[in-house]
């Protein structure tokens, strides 16, 4: 299944990077981790590299970073459990469309909302699980059950939506203490709601009402995305000093390594000197 093959990726992609950067002091990286350039030059969500460099990758490659065995963990832990589990619900096609479709609109409203910052993880694209799941629950709620199985379906939704609710209420509440990103959070969900409405509006029984849902769930992921990605590339302001994101970092911490950024080292020559003096303390963002 896609779930278990994303947690073993997002493991081994972690080993990697610390076996070949080495391992953050914890008041750098508290969770346990590589330096943020390290993260940065895996493919960390980097606004000024995505808008001005077109690296539009960037919004897809933060779900295999994570910041550290902590973030790792806590991730794969919810994605190995419920991702599995939904995984086997909905089947792995539409599985794979919401994780990816969710982890684009949480990278693009992370970019939106948080320029100055980069961005990893996965746990914006487990949130679009959760949205899916939440658009699965709301399309089927007003279903008149007829049989004894459909009856026992419903019954496990209501269960299902407790826990659902429930689940968002927590990580979304937890996305507010520091270095924890609640743009890339939010994003996740709302983008995982919208690809939901599409994917499971054919669940619906009657067809006026399948297509009712359909209309409404294409065009609100078509506004959500196309509105998202107008904003980022005309209004979002972002912060130059990132495309070193080494200096940015050494002029906050003394202690600070650069042991990725081979090639921006050249680049740049110093680091450490190219920055503004007045700039304000950033930091990794976990999503």
């Amino acid at each position: 299944p896609f779930s278990s093959s994303f947690c073993l990726v997002q493991c081994g992609v972690l080993a990697a990077m610390m076996w070949q950067c080495g391992v953050a002091p914890m008041d750098i990286n508290p969770m346990v981790g590589p330096y943020p350039d390290a993260l940065n030059y895996w493919g960390a969500k980097n606004a000024v590299l995505i808008i001005e460099d077109d690296e539009w990758w960037r919004l897809f490659t933060p779900i295999f970073l994570h910041a550290g065995l902590f973030h790792l963990g806590g991730n794969v832990l919810v994605q190995a459990d419920s991702g599995n589990r939904w995984e086997k619900e909905w089947g792995s096609i539409i599985w794979i469309i919401i994780y990816i479709g969710s982890a684009f609109g949480s990278s693009i409203l992370s970019v939106c909302a948080m320029p100055d910052q980069i961005s990893v993880g996965s746990s914006g694209a487990v949130m679009g699980l959760f949205g899916g799941k939440l658009a699965e629950i709301f399309l089927l709620c007003c279903e008149k059950s007829k049989t004894v199985e459909e009856y026992a379906g419903e019954q496990s939704r209501k269960d299902q939506a407790c826990a659902v609710i429930g689940g968002i209420v927590v990580v979304m509440a937890m996305s507010f203490i520091p270095y924890v990103d609640w743009s890339a959070h939010l994003g996740g969900l709302v983008a995982g709601f919208g690809i939901g409405l599409v994917c499971f509006s054919f669940k619906i029984r009657m067809w006026i009402f399948m297509l009712v849902w359909l209309i409404v769930g294409v065009g609100t992921t078509i506004a959500l995305f196309s509105g998202a990605l107008a904003y980022m590339y005309n209004e979002v302001e972002v912060k130059d000093d990132l495309r070193d994101v080494c200096g940015y970092y050494k002029q906050f911490f003394e202690d600070y390594e650069c042991r990725c950024m081979l090639d921006e080292a050249i680049q740049w020559g110093s680091w450490g000197n190219n920055v503004n003096d007045g700039a304000e303390a950033g930091g990794e963002k976990f999503l």
